[in-house]
């Protein structure tokens, strides 16, 4: 596998609107709540907690699910280990999409899943650099640790490493290269993996190591210049689902629909590996 792969990207800057179309999407990402992408009566709603680098991809598939289907979803984006506390703590979601399976087994664990779910989808991270920016997208970060050494960089964003499995990552492939070390004073840490990416792209740092699945994306495709780190500078991003307990048949059959072949197409077509279905 060669160490970079480059999504196309004009370095000019995007049209006003369609940048600040991305930021806005990404900033209400980054607010973890209850926002709801349906209006549907409460007792008809299945409450979808996932990781937000399934933003564009899960959104797509949700509109795809009721429409064929008639039931309504509630996503919610954000961190997978902070999903992980809420639902521990007793957060009302029925499907708990993580970015690291990790954090699925530790809730079957725990009593707060119904079994040990089921991995959908494998990650990729990438070095994402905005027009503009002094860094180059290299995946081999060799551009980085050159900057690190001349000035170039002065702000890098990543997700939060404490939590946020994209941030995990990150850290590893820094790690592995040597550059963890330097480059920690220079970090800022979104608070998810789409807020790492709105900060790599909104011009408040000079790039970031974001989702690949994100990059993909049209609205963010248009906003810089990404390339593919080797994934075998850090842990797999293994990314299981689970249902909990108080799972609604709308979540149910939502679990069920993201392991049909229709939907691993939409899953491949953002950038990620999909395993064939299992338990």
């Amino acid at each position: 596998m060669s160490l970079a792969l480059l999504v196309p990207s004009s370095r000019a800057a995007p049209p006003f609107g369609a940048r600040r179309a991305w930021l806005s999407a990404l900033l209400a990402v980054a607010a973890v709540g209850f926002g709801t992408t349906v209006q549907a009566q409460p007792q008809t709603v299945a409450t979808v907690a996932a990781a937000s680098d399934l933003k564009f991809a899960l959104e797509e598939l949700a509109r795809q699910f009721e429409r064929d289907t008639g039931h309504r979803l509630r996503l919610v984006f954000g961190s997978s280990g902070n999903f992980y506390s809420q639902i521990l703590q007793g957060a009302p979601f029925h499907l708990f999409m993580s970015a690291d399976e990790d954090f699925v087994f530790r809730l079957h664990d725990a009593g707060k899943a119904r079994d040990r779910g089921r991995l959908y989808a494998y990650g990729r991270i990438g070095i994402l650099v905005p027009p503009g920016s002094p860094l180059r997208p290299d995946g081999s970060l060799q551009d980085l640790a050159a900057a690190l050494q001349d000035g170039r960089l002065k702000r890098f964003a990543i997700a939060n490493p404490e939590h946020a499995p994209y941030g995990m990552r990150a850290r590893e492939a820094l790690q592995h290269v040597g550059l963890w070390p330097q480059i920690v004073p220079r970090l800022v840490l979104g608070e998810n993996i789409s807020q790492a990416a709105q900060f790599a792209t909104s011009g408040s740092t000079q790039g970031g190591i974001v989702a690949y699945s994100l990059a993909l994306a049209p609205q963010v495709a248009q906003t810089g210049q990404f390339a593919l780190i080797p994934e075998a500078w850090h842990r797999p991003l293994a990314q299981r689902m689970v249902l909990t307990p108080a799972a609604p048949p709308a979540a149910v059959a939502f679990y069920d629909y993201l392991s049909t072949p229709a939907a691993q197409t939409v899953m491949s077509r953002y950038g990620f590996a999909v395993p064939p279905p299992s338990r």
